[in-house]
């Protein structure tokens, strides 16, 4: 499995435009065992996404979806930067099926 774990910066005021554009350019992504997108508690122009891949070809490849690209194309104005970026390796858990 391929995880990510990513932090954005916000253009302010525009956490939830930028959450609902990713959320809803999730659909339809083969090999996406999870998905979350969530508020930092202490900055309310910061967002985390948190994904899981059956591996991290799966990964590269939802990145030319035309849901994806859409995501993007809206997204991009509403991020002010990227701060932090983890790879990792998921084992396994609550909720997530190896």
């Amino acid at each position: 499995m391929y995880g990510l774990i990513g932090k954005m910066n916000v253009v302010p005021g525009q956490s939830d435009a930028l959450i609902a554009i990713l959320i809803e350019g999730i659909s339809g992504m083969p090999g996406c065992l999870s998905y979350i997108v969530a508020k930092d508690s202490t900055d309310p122009d910061a967002i985390w996404i948190t994904e899981v891949w059956e591996s991290q070809e799966r990964h590269k490849e939802s990145l030319g979806l035309s849901s994806v690209q859409q995501a993007i194309s809206l997204g991009r104005p509403l991020i002010a930067g990227f701060v932090e970026r983890f790879e990792t390796t998921p084992i396994g858990g609550k909720g997530l099926v190896p």
